[in-house]
């Protein structure tokens, strides 16, 4: 029914499709693109569309946005022995991120 070339044809299309999707990225206005190539340090990509070499470029994901952590409530003792509860808040926000992915260990 199909010749050899034409399934051939088909299975080029298909791959080149495949590559296509795998490396087209959309990034919102909040979040940049750490790019590794071949597992080295590239560059940071900005907002929007990002093209990365299929199985050769690998990116990873960096929030700017302010984060937020709740520590939770904690007893202490006062240096004059009065005991209370404590409770924190902890808000952060990555500036580089190259030196957030690359210099801090999760």
């Amino acid at each position: 029914m199909f010749s050899v070339e034409a399934l051939f044809l088909f299975f080029v299309l298909f791959a080149v499709v495949v590559c296509v999707i795998a490396s087209v990225r959309i990034l919102r206005e909040y979040e940049r693109a750490v790019v590794f190539t071949l597992g080295r340090f590239e560059k940071v990509k900005g907002p929007g569309l990002v093209l990365l070499m299929p199985f050769i470029q690998e990116m990873v994901r960096v929030d700017l946005r302010i984060q937020v952590i709740e520590i939770p409530s904690q007893d202490v003792i006062s240096h004059d022995n009065v005991s209370m509860k404590v409770d924190a808040v902890l808000y952060f926000n990555v500036v580089n991120p190259e030196r957030a992915i690359i210099q801090v260990q999760n």
